[in-house]
């Protein structure tokens, strides 16, 4: 496997980052996985739109145009000969001696690699459980932060009760998941939490939605109770490892006859109509 590192790319055995980087002593950095189809990666420059708002909003400054990492990015995909599975990349605010204050000047850190995926083939086709629980995470969950600590107690709850994914409530709201955003249709009407600083601003959910506008369908942006959630006729999830992912139980309580509801099957049909028709434009292009 072939490895991103600043600019360079090489064997992963070859990469070696410090100690004191502020990614591994803090989580003091940014983070995106990019969903690679046909050797296309989908929506990148919106997922690097994101890390650089992210990046922004920790006071990283990354003097590198999104367009140059973009092509470098591409380079490390042929480089691997890469035709599905993910990308991961991180910024680090840098390198400095331990300390919760740090220099301005310090020279952020980048990481990119391949991920290789577990087929959610099945899930998606059959449905999957989930369980709920408190969001007790900070108030800028709109930032894509290496700081996880709380979604992943969470989503390891989910793994020990046999689910597949918890979904957060906060003050009786529901937010996302724990890796995810989180959608209920009832009556025929789509409706999931608005982007604030409460969720990150997933960039399927926000495809999914720009789908939702290209065909007139019906939706609402709005938050949800916990007790609309149990009520829903159809839940689903979206991310970007998942798309979208029926959700057919809830803490126990059944939705659609423990089946994918008609209105997630037609989302996720539109979904995948959606990257089949960008990614062959993009191959086109190239």
């Amino acid at each position: 496997m072939k490895v991103l590192l600043n600019d360079t790319i090489m064997e992963r055995n070859e990469a070696k980052v410090d100690i004191e980087d502020r990614g591994y002593q803090f989580g003091d950095g940014v983070y995106e996985v990019v969903n690679i189809y046909e050797g296309v990666p989908f929506t990148l420059k919106e997922h690097i739109a994101r890390l650089y708002r992210s990046a922004k909003e920790i006071g990283i400054q990354l003097t590198e145009q999104p367009e140059q990492l973009c092509d470098r990015l591409m380079e490390l995909i042929k480089a691997n000969n890469m035709t599905k599975g993910g990308l991961y990349l991180q910024i680090s605010r840098g390198v400095s001696n331990r300390s919760h204050h740090y220099d301005q000047t310090l020279t952020p850190q980048l990481v990119a690699y391949p991920l290789s995926y577990k087929s959610v083939e099945d899930a998606q086709k059959n449905g999957v459980e989930a369980i709920t629980d408190e969001d007790l995470r900070w108030l800028r969950c709109d930032i894509k932060s290496l700081n996880l600590l709380y979604n992943i107690m969470v989503k390891q709850k989910a793994s020990e009760a046999g689910a597949f994914e918890t979904i957060l409530i906060r003050n009786g709201i529901v937010t996302e998941g724990s890796s995810s955003n989180i959608f209920i249709v009832k009556d025929g009407i789509l409706q999931t939490h608005p982007a604030n600083n409460l969720i990150l601003n997933g960039i399927t959910r926000t495809k999914l939605l720009e789908i939702m506008d290209t065909n007139g369908w019906d939706y609402k942006i709005q938050p949800f109770q916990k007790k609309d959630l149990m009520e829903a006729d159809e839940v689903f999830l979206t991310s970007t490892t998942s798309e979208v992912m029926p959700i057919i139980k809830v803490d126990g309580v059944t939705f659609s006859q423990a089946k994918p509801g008609p209105f997630t099957r037609k989302f996720q049909t539109a979904f995948r109509e959606a990257v089949k028709s960008e990614t062959k434009t993009i191959t086109e292009k190239a």
